[in-house]
């Protein structure tokens, strides 16, 4: 009845709603000013060079024998992978998303490798260049220091251990806040896919192929280490993700790297069952000497 018009509440609590909501954001949601566009122009670059470079080789090496329609195909499908994982919307969603930013892990750092090595990138370089540069490009491989970590079980350290660190402490949230470590990051985990798969099958030569026994071993050990770091971030998000998103993340992780790890499975015994099947002898003519049985 004073006649005075009643305040109009809720701008101040708005306001401390907002101040709130500053303070407890995640740090998975803070991404450092042009870091996205640095990882993304890198990205293409590598991307475009990757591209180019093999179809160079393709050309340099038209006049050999026909190159297998299947390695190239693999080849440009592993970048397309590599390409799906630093940019466009998934590599977006990722620096806010762990669910996807482990959709991203598969295709950059399993499937990508995969396809890339089975592409047989080196054989199409030994293929293309004069046979001077060729050799000279064997022994580079066979030198000390592509043959250690080339090795099945310094691959498989890198690579399952690159995991684990970047998994499971502040790397993660600075992988997303840095562009060097983003692009630092991104590159380790593309290139120690490609080593660690490379160790283990396909059909490059390779400057320090272990047994059979070994790459089996080492395979294996890397599938549990894989398995239970997918079981631990179920249980154990890093900080700022959400437990629903950490369990969706983490069941892509186990089920999408189990296909990947099957794969690998298949393709090193048969690789091996190939190399050790017995050969067929063919058939000789035999001359016998006339009047004997």
């Amino acid at each position: 009845g004073s006649g005075r018009r009643p305040r109009r509440p809720g701008r101040r609590a708005a306001r401390s709603c907002r101040r709130r909501r500053d303070r407890v954001m995640p740090p998975h949601h803070h991404v450092a000013t042009g870091g996205p566009a640095v990882l993304t122009v890198v990205a293409v670059v590598a991307l475009a060079l990757g591209a180019a470079a093999y179809a160079a080789g393709l050309r340099a090496a038209r006049s050999r024998s026909p190159w297998p329609v299947r390695r190239t195909l693999s080849w440009y499908a592993g970048l397309a992978c590599a390409g799906v994982a630093t940019v466009g919307p998934l590599a977006e969603a990722s620096r806010s998303g762990f669910t996807a930013h482990m959709a991203g892990h598969v295709l950059l750092g399993m499937l990508a490798p995969l396809l890339l090595v089975l592409a047989a990138p080196v054989s199409l370089l030994l293929r293309a260049l004069p046979p001077a540069r060729a050799r000279r490009v064997s022994a580079v491989l066979r030198s000390p220091v592509p043959r250690v970590v080339g090795h099945p079980v310094v691959a498989g350290l890198l690579d399952a251990g690159g995991l684990w660190l970047l998994s499971s402490t502040g790397l993660f949230h600075l992988t997303h806040s840095s562009a060097v470590v983003g692009v630092v990051v991104h590159a380790h985990v593309l290139l120690a896919g490609w080593l660690f798969t490379a160790s283990l099958v396909g059909p490059d030569p390779h400057p320090s192929r272990a047994s059979f026994r070994v790459r089996a071993g080492v395979l294996v050990a890397f599938v549990a280490a894989h398995s239970v770091l997918a079981k631990w971030l179920y249980a154990h998000p890093p900080a700022g993700v959400s437990p629903a998103d950490a369990r969706t993340g983490a069941q892509l992780m186990y089920y999408a790297g189990d296909v990947v790890d099957v794969t690998l499975m298949v393709l090193l015994v048969a690789g091996w069952y190939a190399a050790t099947r017995p050969r067929e002898i063919p058939a000789t003519r035999v001359r016998t000497r006339p009047g004997l049985a």
